[in-house]
């Protein structure tokens, strides 16, 4: 090969090579900054093919699209200085493209470590300023949008990035704090238990009590209603004694005696000592 062939070549791999360092292309999910010589000239390049001074401009890229910052668990003090451990994520994405790369020199890992800064002391003193029932429950969602705006603020001014939503992922108290209120939990289902058992050991006794009154109200009611018609009826038979005694006096004197007699002699282990000439067996006397 001639001379004039091989500088030829070489002339021709370096355009090609200067032609092809001369133009780049950012995506629709990407932004760049154009530098020159490390400064940046162009601090929003926009998608599309573009050219540039080769080794003398340079561009860096950005992921454009909505990234994740997945933070650690971190723990925070209510505002009655409880503690709670807080698992918590961000979602941001580049909106400044030359702020951006003069914070973070375009790299992500440096843009998620100081953002999970900002979001941890965004999130203390949200948690700070409120209750523990307030932090877990009623104003959660509040707490999240206020965590949202103040972060977005602050990322913005400092590292060129929007922060679109802050999310908690689970609220949790520590373990030490779990076993104390699973304790105070257990006792005070024992309380109540307890309570309910002396409420129903209460109420039983008075039912019973109350049945106890009632049995004893109707017994005597019973006996009552019982001596009263055994008294009619005692009455009723003086009567009649009375009665017959008066038409026939010798008759109801007889009737009386034999009725001694059988009361007397009843039992076959009764023994009556008794004068023969006694008014009791007058009548006996008679019928020999």
């Amino acid at each position: 090969m001639s001379n004039k062939s091989l500088t030829a070549l070489i002339v021709g791999v370096v355009l090609a090579l200067v032609l092809w360092n001369s133009f780049y292309i950012v995506s629709q999910t990407e932004r760049a900054v154009m530098l020159r010589f490390g400064r940046i000239v162009e601090p929003d390049v926009k998608p599309g093919l573009h050219m540039k001074i080769p080794y003398v401009n340079s561009v860096r890229k950005f992921d454009a699209r909505l990234l994740t910052l997945d933070t650690t668990t971190s723990r925070f003090l209510t505002l009655e200085k409880k503690a709670l451990m807080v698992d918590s994520y961000a979602k941001w994405r580049v909106d400044d493209a030359e702020r951006f790369y003069t914070a973070t020199s375009g790299m992500k890992q440096i843009a998620d470590e100081r953002l999970a800064r900002r979001l941890e002391a965004a999130l203390r003193d949200q948690f700070g300023k409120r209750t523990l029932h307030e932090s877990v429950s009623g104003q959660r969602d509040e707490l999240m949008a206020q965590v949202t705006n103040s972060l977005n603020r602050a990322a913005q001014q400092e590292l060129g990035i929007e922060v679109v939503d802050v999310r908690v992922k689970g609220i949790d108290l520590p373990r030490e704090v779990n076993r104390s209120v699973f304790e105070r939990m257990s006792s005070e289902r024992e309380r109540e238990a307890r309570e309910h058992r002396a409420k129903g050991k209460e109420l039983a006794e008075g039912i019973r009590a109350d049945a106890d009154r009632q049995r004893r109200v109707l017994l005597a009611e019973a006996f009552r209603e019982a001596e009263e018609m055994r008294g009619d009826g005692d009455a009723q038979a003086a009567a009649i004694y009375a009665a017959a005694y008066g038409q026939d006096q010798e008759f109801y004197a007889f009737h009386r005696s034999l009725q001694a007699y059988r009361e007397s002699f009843a039992s076959k282990e009764d023994v009556l000592v008794l004068d023969p000439k006694s008014e009791f067996f007058r009548y006996l006397e008679n019928s020999k």
